[in-house]
């Protein structure tokens, strides 16, 4: 949600001005003259612009002339190529350094290809080129993509027994990569400690607190970055970040509409985290497009099929995805869980409890939210829910209003008998979607016949539609309400399962209903009896075919008094 590899900071190169401000923008800044000047602001579309007008210009003739115009080009020719480069533009400045066929720049053709995901050209490239420091970190990184763990610890001993900047930063991105975000951010305050000046370090440092949910931090030390930069669209991006997590999408927003629209660096980054910071919106027509820019949109759109319930869409998006890091082993394993449930395999709700697990127990992430999220999930798959809730339980006070948490943590408490607790959850939940599931009333139903009141239940069933998830809810409640001895409903429930489906099984549930509301009138029972008194029995044994009910009305009328 952070980072594009497709594009680079350029953030210097957009300064607004407007009417008579512009000339006492111009007094205090005269405009760049040289190609330096640029350079320094990180202005490179005007630098390129600069080297393209200074190509225009030349001009002359003779042998000497040509020689020196020949030179002049190349140079050129090397600044576009540069500029090209920090724009973002990887494939046209491999283009160009191709094109000036000289083998001391393979170096800079090898770390084109590697920005343009070419790792294992790059590697064949570098194979005769000198060492550099510039060379080892490249190989390391590498290293990193091509999997090749015997170099990747072998060129991490080096670095770190190399005390320059970049050897450290270049480790540092490493451990960023890596999700070892407290490493990371060791090595950049020991970098910070000694260069002060490099402020661009406390972004980087604001991505790890990111990372690790610490957003204000991360947006204390982001704002030292943008007291002086405020136009970084890096920075702002992250602060919009940051106020997604701590607020709502609608402030994130507001914080990039200035430059969501401007066509610079980071347009492909910024449109993909409108989608998120919309809930979604534009999923379709957006993140398909930058599923090989921003490493984040293969997640955010099987998010969104999952949340549209097409659970095979986000399965081929995850299947050939080897997860790095801990949220990618979560959406693998809650993509497996669903299809899992869906088709009832066994092998994807294995892979789901597997992943899960994997990261619920790990030392980094046991005790994160995530983490005991992730564990709670586990054994829900496992079905050992006395161990879900003491992980729910631990993390319960940051989900107080979470439809979605209370819809799962009812579940898990009516799987262990806590009813009148899955009851409270079950019904402070708003959200209509989950309302509107078939295993919502199921529950509900049965904390409401546990608890005491099963016309609640009994109200739930008339209320839905007729098919073959009521009729599921229908032997639920006829069952629930016989076994917690709930006899009138568990007999309507029975007489309506024999109006559905006459089998020996339903009117023999029926007929121990209604010899139960029997018993429970006799005894004078708190429950278990039906406000009309017996001739609301004597009502539903008449409409039965069966033979048995007219035996079972004579008995009653023979001993009517014994139950007024």
């Amino acid at each position: 949600m952070i980072l594009s590899r497709g594009k680079t900071d350029s953030a210097s190169s957009r300064h607004v001005a407007s009417g008579g401000g512009m000339q006492q923008q111009q007094r205090k800044a005269p405009a760049p003259a040289t190609l330096e000047d640029f350079i320094i602001r990180r202005d490179y579309t005007g630098a390129r612009a600069f080297l393209e007008y200074a190509n225009d210009e030349q001009d002359g003739e003779g042998e000497e002339t040509a020689q020196q115009n020949e030179q002049q080009q190349k140079q050129i020719d090397l600044w576009i190529a540069y500029c090209n480069f920090h724009l973002g533009d990887y494939q046209q400045a491999l283009n160009q350094y191709q094109a000036l066929k000289d083998p001391q720049l393979d170096l800079n053709i090898a770390v084109c290809m590697f920005y343009l995901g070419l790792y294992e050209e790059a590697q064949q490239l570098m194979e005769g080129t000198a060492e550099t420091p510039l060379k080892q970190r490249l190989l390391f990184h590498l290293a990193h993509k091509l999997g090749d763990d015997q170099q990747w610890a072998d060129l991490l001993d080096m670095l770190l027994s190399t005390p320059s900047v970049e050897q450290q930063l270049s480790l540092a991105s490493m451990h960023y990569m890596r999700a070892h975000y407290q490493e990371a951010i060791d090595v950049y305050k020991r970098v910070l400690v000694d260069n002060k000046d490099y402020l661009a370090i406390n972004v980087y440092l604001a991505l790890c607190f990111y990372k690790l949910d610490y957003y204000d931090m991360s947006q204390e030390v982001l704002d030292v970055y943008l007291s002086q930069h405020s136009d970084s669209t890096i920075a702002i991006n992250l602060k919009a970040c940051n106020r997604f997590r701590l607020f709502s999408g609608r402030v994130a927003e507001q914080e990039i509409k200035n430059i969501a629209d401007n066509g610079t660096f980071g347009a492909d980054l910024i449109r993909h985290n409108l989608v998120v910071f919309r809930n979604g919106e534009g999923a379709l027509r957006v993140l398909p497009a930058l599923l090989n820019i921003v490493p984040e949109a293969r997640l955010n759109l099987a998010i969104y099929y999952l949340k549209q319930g097409d659970v095979q869409e986000a399965h081929a998006l995850m299947k050939e995805l080897q997860p790095t890091s801990p949220h990618e082993y979560i959406l693998k394993g809650v993509v497996h869980a669903a299809l899992g449930q869906q088709l009832g395999s066994k092998e994807h709700i294995k892979t789901a409890q597997q992943n899960l697990h994997l990261v619920g127990s790990s030392a980094t992430e046991c005790d994160t939210i995530p983490g005991r999220q992730s564990m709670a999930s586990a054994f829900f798959l496992y079905e050992q829910f006395e161990e879900v809730l003491v992980y729910m339980n631990s993390i319960r006070s940051y989900f107080v209003n979470d439809d979605v948490f209370n819809y799962n943590f009812a579940q898990a408490k009516c799987a262990t008998g806590y009813y009148k607790e899955a009851e409270e959850l079950l019904i402070q939940i708003s959200d209509m979607d989950i309302k509107n599931q078939h295993t919502y009333c199921m529950i509900l139903s049965k904390c409401h016949i546990h608890c005491g009141h099963p016309e609640l239940a009994w109200n739930i069933f008339i209320t839905r539609d007729t098919n073959a998830e009521a009729f599921l809810l229908l032997q639920l409640i006829a069952n629930e309400c016989y076994r917690c001895e709930e006899f009138w409903v568990a007999a309507k429930a029975f007489d309506m399962l024999e109006k559905l489906d006459p089998s020996p099984e339903n009117w023999e549930g029926k007929r121990g209903a209604c010899a139960g509301v029997l018993y429970a009138m006799a005894t004078k029972a708190q429950r278990g009896r039906p406000t009309g008194g017996i001739s609301e029995v004597i009502g539903l044994l008449r409409e039965s075919s069966n033979s048995q009910a007219d035996a079972m009305i004579k008995t009653i009328r023979k001993y009517i008094s014994s139950f007024k």
